[in-house]
């Protein structure tokens, strides 16, 4: 949307008069005017300037200003410069009279590039109007979307360091203090003094880039060797750092950018320019390197070359305030060279008589952009015009031409420097427009927009390239072994980064975290890592592996997924925890510190089952031959690698046959269930049930206070007498409650849960009450 100049109130600026008072201007009909503006009738608007501006005996500096900012925002370029030159040659015109003339040729220039409106409308989006703005697409570096770039940076990684979330950047980045998130991801970053040796870069990522990208990671040494230079002011030596990468990798374009501006800083302008300069032939549509070319000219003296540049900049991002300014600042110089010379003569009006009595302007002015604001299909009668002579001397003491129809002179302007005239003219034509010249350099070097580069079947294929191109790798320098776990010796599956910098799979690692807390490799102590339980995979190796070794990667997961189906079949090879007796219903927690055991219990967690066998201890066989299931509610983890387990019975078993696998028993299995009775049998047992539930209710209630309390703060209150005794197949939960809470021998209570007959466990408890209630003193 076109934008206007704006006041510190926010209303559209206007012109002041030079002379409001004077005869001729009527101030009803600039309200008009100005109100025509505000509804965008812009030609409406010209016309009342024009008639207002008939009237004067002189013509006025503001009400030309009025006119020339109507005429460029009615797209009328060329007419407006008549209007803008009447002004100038009254009084210097200033950077910020000229936005609107500013807009309007870039957006003329725009309009006229199909290329320069697919890179405005499909890529170029900033959040705010400055140099620091986000793109979304913009022809920015290729390696900015590149697998291997770090997205701090956007060049290849250097001396890679994977934080806790998983993703890796440079180390250097890193170290930044004005880094605390994840740009990925926005998890906070741990402070770097609490690491105990400071970042460490990826051993193994590190050495892959190496091998894969071995020129451009000598580039990137001395990029960041020349960058560190410079900091310290050192700038020749800078540069030699910086030409050595050059040399090394010539096609990046940060790195061309980053020499232009060392260019600069060290004032050899003109090499700044050559780097700018293969920089936007490099990267046509990236604005950013067109604007580092206009700061280049500009800064050697070249004016003209440099406004072309800035024109480029605003039609390709219109909202970049910045660099509008700048072109206004230079388009105002340009103007003022033209009618510096003291001793032009006094413009005579500027709509009497034709347009060879029109006051002083650059020769080709209207020539040249009436092709960028002609209409299809009008007329081009126009924008013929052809030079002639003048009197008048411009300040190469040259003669300066006025415009006049029907004749030519191909010398006019001989010995003059390049002006105003000379830039505009370099503006491109419509096609089929007229083949401009200069009058002094003969015919001109084309303009070529970056749509002009490339034939139109090419600009999607360019348009991809840029956003989505990327390094190359090396099919025949990747292998396999590239990518292996020192401890499995297999390749990575899941890999994890220890914050010594060291790779291996979850799995690996977490098992030999079991036994010890450091690094098997380095030896460097993890306890932190181990407590955090920060166990991120490295997302980048994630992706190496999935994009360029994807059916190894995929034969690895096979393998895993077989191990893990194994792991979780309950009946052929259940884990077994030799501990204590555990019985259905009845919580169980357990501290959790052997490693055997703690890999039986994360891997538990792992398949998804979340149970495991209890046993409790046989001398003979290792463990009894009946048991019981147990489910993991929640798992604690201390910083030393031990647990605390929630689990709660589940389901009886008998042990069929005895294993071992990774240091820890497992068990081939068969479920026990009660045998349900009916009938007779069944009013018998309910008898019994309610018999024995008062009798262990009673017993319970009679207990002393401080042992109810203990019983109540292990194992709750007894449970409700069930409805239906039968109705699960372990039996009444009471039943497993009293088991618990009755002090026996574990044999004994062995002996009870391998019973499949509800009417036999109760007698058993009922024995069990009978003898410890004689027993207990009175």
């Amino acid at each position: 949307m076109e934008t206007g100049v704006m006041s510190h109130q926010g209303e559209l600026f206007v012109h002041p008069l030079s002379n409001p008072g004077a005869p001729g201007i009527c101030p009803e009909m600039l309200e008009v005017a100005e109100e025509a503006n505000r509804a965008r009738d812009f030609n409406l608007a010209v016309e009342i300037y024009s008639s207002q501006l008939a009237d004067l005996q002189q013509p006025d500096r503001g009400l030309c200003l009025r006119k020339a900012d109507s005429l460029a925002r009615a797209g009328r370029i060329s007419e407006a410069l008549d209007s803008y030159c009447t002004a100038a040659s009254l009084g210097k015109l200033r950077p910020e009279e000229l936005p609107f003339l500013v807009e309007n040729i870039a957006r003329a220039l725009r309009e006229k590039e199909p290329g320069l409106t697919v890179a405005v409308n499909g890529h170029c989006k900033s959040s705010n109007g400055d140099d620091g703005f986000q793109m979304n697409g913009e022809c920015e570096e290729d390696e900015a979307l590149d697998l291997f770039s770090c997205r701090l940076c956007k060049c290849l990684l250097h001396e890679p360091t994977t934080v806790e979330c998983g993703h890796t950047f440079c180390k250097r980045c890193l170290e930044d203090d004005s880094v605390k998130d994840c740009i990925h991801c926005k998890q906070k970053l741990s402070k770097k003094e609490k690491l105990p040796n400071g970042l460490r870069l990826n051993v193994v990522l590190s050495g892959l880039l190496d091998k894969l990208f071995a020129t451009e990671s000598r580039a990137r040494k001395y990029w960041i060797e020349g960058e560190d230079l410079w900091k310290k002011q050192n700038l020749s030596d800078a540069l030699e750092k910086y030409n050595a990468a050059v040399d090394l990798v010539p096609s990046s374009g940060r790195l061309l950018h980053q020499r232009a501006e060392l260019h600069m800083e060290m004032r050899s302008f003109s090499q700044a320019v050559q780097d700018a300069s293969s920089l936007c032939k490099l990267k046509p549509l990236w604005t950013k390197a067109h604007c580092l070319k206009a700061t280049a000219l500009s800064k050697a003296g070249r004016n003209d070359e440099a406004l072309q540049e800035y024109f480029l900049c605003v039609a390709l991002k219109p909202d970049w305030t910045k660099v509008k300014l700048e072109a206004q600042k230079v388009l105002s110089e340009l103007f003022s060279s033209v009618f510096e010379n003291e001793d032009l003569p006094t413009p005579v009006h500027p709509l009497q008589g034709g347009l060879a009595t029109r006051l002083i302007k650059p020769p080709a002015l209207l020539r040249s952009l009436r092709p960028l604001t002609q209409k299809p299909g009008s007329s081009s009668q126009d924008s013929e015009f052809s030079v002639t002579k003048s009197a008048l001397v411009d300040d190469s003491s040259s003669i300066l031409p006025i415009v006049s129809p029907g004749k030519s002179d191909p010398a006019a302007g001989e010995g003059s420097t390049k002006n105003l005239a000379d830039v505009l003219a370099a503006l491109p034509a419509p096609t089929g427009g007229l083949k401009r010249k200069h009058s002094s350099d003969g015919p001109s070097e084309a303009f070529n927009p970056p749509s002009k580069l490339l034939r139109p079947d090419e600009a999607s294929v360019f348009k991809k390239a840029a956003v989505w191109g990327g390094r190359t790798v090396p099919a025949e320098l990747l292998d396999c072994g590239d990518m292996e776990c020192s401890l499995c010796m297999r390749l990575f599956y899941e890999p994890v980064a220890t914050p010594c910098g060291h790779t291996f799979c979850l799995k690996c690692l977490e098992r030999c975290l079991d036994h010890n807390p450091n690094c098997p490799l380095c030896k460097e102590n993890l306890s932190e890592y181990l407590a955090n339980r920060g166990y991120n995979k490295t997302l980048l190796m994630e992706e190496v592996l999935q994009r360029y070794l994807g059916d190894e990667l995929a034969e690895r997961k096979k393998i895993h997924e077989e191990e893990m189906k194994e792991l979780s079949n309950l009946n052929q090879e259940v884990p077994i925890f030799v501990c204590t007796m555990a019985f259905p219903t009845i919580p169980c927690p357990l501290h959790v510190f052997e490693p055997r055991y703690r890999l039986m219990i994360r891997r538990s967690m792992e398949t998804g089952t979340k149970q495991f066998g209890m046993c409790i201890a046989d001398e003979l066989k290792g463990f009894a031959d009946y048991g019981c299931m147990l489910q993991v509610r929640d798992v604690k983890f201390f910083p030393d690698g031990r647990s605390v387990v929630d689990t709660i019975g589940v389901s009886r078993f008998k042990v069929l046959s005895h294993g071992q696998r990774d240091g820890y028993n497992t068990a081939k299995i068969e479920y026990l269930e009660d045998k349900k009775v009916e009938g007779e049998e069944l009013v018998e047992l309910l008898k019994l049930h309610d018999s024995v539930y008062e009798q262990a209710n009673s017993w319970f209630t009679s207990l002393k206070d401080n042992m109810k309390s203990q019983i109540l703060s292990h194992f709750g209150n007894l449970p409700s007498k069930d409805p239906d005794p039968q109705a699960s197949p372990s039996g009444p939960a009471w039943c497993w409650w009293l088991l618990a809470v009755l002090p026996l021998e574990n044999r004994a209570q062995l002996t009870i849960l391998a019973m499949t007959s509800l009417k036999d466990r109760l007698i058993a408890i009922r024995r069990v009450l009978i003898f410890v209630t004689r027993k207990r003193p009175r």
